[in-house]
């Protein structure tokens, strides 16, 4: 993977992808200051590992997820290195069963890929319709990633920053405590 060892104050020169342009767009309007840096696909937590030394700045994961009814979106935001069970989240939501949510869904309502996922693309939802879910976990951390539409670059904003952005764009986040699996298999 071939990572661009620059770190950058703000929006890139070049042109991009057009939801990349309005995530910019977006924190240029909100004056969100972010440091970025640009990279290959970064399409797994090990890539990500890889660019959290440049960035100054643990990544996070965004999950993408569903009901059995594919009726409600959730997006959660975890710290990256915490392992997930889907039945942790699920009891605190009051849902039956989580999974995945589709590839399809993923570009109707936050117009992005797999691999691309992050609350900077909530931007796209202007129905409301995917509930932002933030493990309390990753509130500990200063800055808060993410990819801005696409897993080519990825920014780091100041966590306050960051839930500014959300709310700006219509998603009030729901806080959750995800135990984490490894606590109890020490116990």
């Amino acid at each position: 993977m071939n990572i661009d060892h620059t770190l950058y104050q703000g929006r890139p020169q070049d042109k991009r992808i057009p939801q990349e342009e309005a995530i910019y767009d977006r924190l240029d309007q909100l004056s969100i200051p972010f440091a970025r840096v640009d990279h290959d696909h970064a399409d797994t937590m090990e890539d990500c590992l890889k660019i959290e030394s440049v960035l100054g700045a643990k990544i996070c994961k965004n999950l993408f997820l569903c009901n059995r009814q594919q009726t409600q979106f959730y997006l959660l935001m975890m710290p990256g290195d915490k392992p997930f069970k889907t039945k942790y989240l699920s009891a605190q939501l009051g849902c039956a069963r989580l999974s995945f949510a589709d590839e399809g869904h993923m570009e109707q309502y936050l117009q992005t890929i797999p691999g691309s996922v992050s609350a900077l693309e909530l931007l796209f939802d202007r129905e409301g319709a995917v509930q932002l879910v933030i493990d309390r976990d990753l509130m500990k951390d200063d800055f808060i990633s993410g990819h801005p539409g696409i897993s080519t670059s990825t920014l780091r904003l100041a966590r306050e920053d960051l839930l500014r952005y959300v709310q700006a764009v219509g998603h009030e986040p729901i806080y959750i405590d995800l135990p984490d699996p490894r606590q109890e298999e020490h116990s």
